[in-house]
């Protein structure tokens, strides 16, 4: 795949009754044998979600690394899940055991009774499910927020041995987080304000 120009494709299917599905290529062609295996793999989680739920789905290919990408808006939350495999449709399995797994765990953290009930069946709000465990903060640390460029926070953050480090932006005086990403690169999340 090295040298093929970057390919992006957006399908955006709507079934009548059913989850709607962005569905978008990134140096991969959605085939329609794709496109059925992505629908029908994370079609099986229409089941917890009401019929105007949206899913958005990247597909994309890096060298041998085929990924998926799910993501599912649901007032105030985002549920979210990436796999990576040698092989898309192994990576399209996964992705939705994964999701399933997501929903069941945090069911009672994820449904707000006012707002974010409406985007689920009444099926899955009236099971319950077992926490396999609960969210427990277990330490606390208190620290100085010094203003700083992102890039002097990224050699903070590598010289205390932390995946990611919050500071204070020097350039926009916002609250911000870099942190460790694969390939030795970085990344930084900002406010949106």
């Amino acid at each position: 795949m090295q040298g093929v120009p970057y390919k992006s494709m957006e399908l955006k299917t709507e079934r009548d009754g059913l989850m709607k599905f962005i569905i978008l290529g990134k140096n991969i062609e959605v085939t329609p044998g794709l496109r059925s295996a992505v629908e029908d793999k994370i079609g099986k989680l229409e089941k917890y979600f009401t019929p105007e739920t949206e899913v958005h789905v990247t597909l994309s290919v890096e060298k041998e690394r085929q990924k998926i990408e799910v993501t599912i808006p649901v007032k105030g939350n985002i549920i979210r899940s990436e796999q990576v495999s040698s092989d898309m449709y192994v990576s399209i399995d996964l992705v939705e055991e994964i999701i399933e797994r997501q929903l069941k765990r945090y069911k009672n953290k994820i449904v707000d009774k006012q707002q974010g009930a409406k985007y689920f069946k009444q099926e899955f709000l009236e099971n319950d499910y077992m926490d396999e465990e609960e969210i427990k903060i277990v330490r606390s640390k208190k620290f100085d927020i010094k203003p700083m460029y992102p890039e002097d926070a990224c050699i903070q953050m590598e010289l205390l041995g932390h995946g990611f480090f919050v500071f204070v932006n020097a350039e926009t005086d916002q609250v911000n987080v870099v942190y460790r990403r694969k390939g030795n690169t970085y990344g930084l999340i900002e406010p949106e304000v």
